[in-house]
């Protein structure tokens, strides 16, 4: 049987001066999430791995989670961050990839000031070396960013890449377009796989509900097809609007009319691939 997996976490040691995206008004957060945090969460929705994810742009955050994983058999991977828009990035590469559990990198794009920032001739000179690596590349965007990332996936159609929480649609105003037809444009690209994850943090905390999502799922499903769709829970964040095993139903019942094939490669057998999880 397919192993369940959680294609998006964080830990952290929280800090308002680390974490000053952390507003007041996420006292859900606001304390530390560490492996023993992340095992019982796991436990509740009878999940059997998951793969963290960078929170922070630091290279000390990315060999802090790399010794985790080392530790923590639940911690299947880690996607870490890097400065792939460095000349001395090949030798950082070469360093970090020591680590067998490194599984890909991420850059937080969606807050760099420029929109055009995935197009950069030195972040896309970077993105290159990890073409021979096996090493995946996550895309974290909002869904302005999409027509850009269409062209940066198109510069590097050998790279693996997966695209987080579904390209942030605006869910809470119930928008569907350009996102739409952009997710649909961007699935043509064979080499790209999204996280259905991330959803509930984009739609209204608070109000909420599984045919709130149900819409965009069905577009990522239709659009990538579910060999090419992974859960992922984007937990801790997630708790601002659910609690794990919430968001963990849900997906279940988004995915409740695929087969089980389709299902179980949603639920884990996706990211089990993609991320070459041992």
């Amino acid at each position: 049987m397919t192993l369940r997996i959680d294609a998006h976490h964080h830990l952290w040691r929280y800090s308002a001066e680390d974490y000053g995206w952390i507003g007041d008004h996420m006292p859900q957060i606001r304390r530390d999430f560490l492996p023993a945090d992340l095992e019982a969460a796991l436990k509740s929705a009878d999940i059997d791995g998951a793969v963290a994810v960078q929170a922070r742009q630091t290279l000390e955050e990315t060999e802090w989670l790399l010794r985790l994983a080392s530790q923590h058999e639940a911690m299947r991977g880690v996607v870490g961050w890097a400065p792939i828009a460095s000349p001395d990035f090949a030798a950082t590469l070469e360093r970090l990839r020591e680590h067998r559990k490194l599984k890909g990198l991420r850059h937080v794009v969606q807050d760099e000031p420029d929109d055009a920032f995935l197009l950069r001739e030195d972040f896309d000179a970077g993105i290159g070396l990890l073409r021979d690596t096996g090493l995946v590349y996550d895309i974290l965007i909002f869904e302005r960013h999409l027509p850009n990332a269409i062209q940066f996936v198109d510069l590097h159609p050998h790279q693996a890449f997966v695209l987080d929480h579904i390209g942030k649609p605006r869910i809470a105003r119930g928008e569907m377009e350009p996102w739409a037809a952009n997710i649909r444009e961007l699935a043509r690209r064979e080499n790209v796989t999204c996280k259905l994850s991330g959803m509930v943090t984009e739609a209204d905390w608070a109000g909420w509900s599984l045919d709130t999502l149900r819409p965009y799922a069905e577009v990522v499903l239709e659009a990538f097809g579910a060999d090419r769709v992974m859960m992922g829970s984007d937990w801790p964040v997630c708790l601002l609007a659910a609690s794990y095993v919430r968001w963990a139903s849900t997906v279940e019942a988004l995915v409740a009319a695929l087969s089980q094939s389709e299902r179980e490669s949603v639920l884990g057998g996706t990211a089990m691939r993609v991320y070459d999880l041992a």
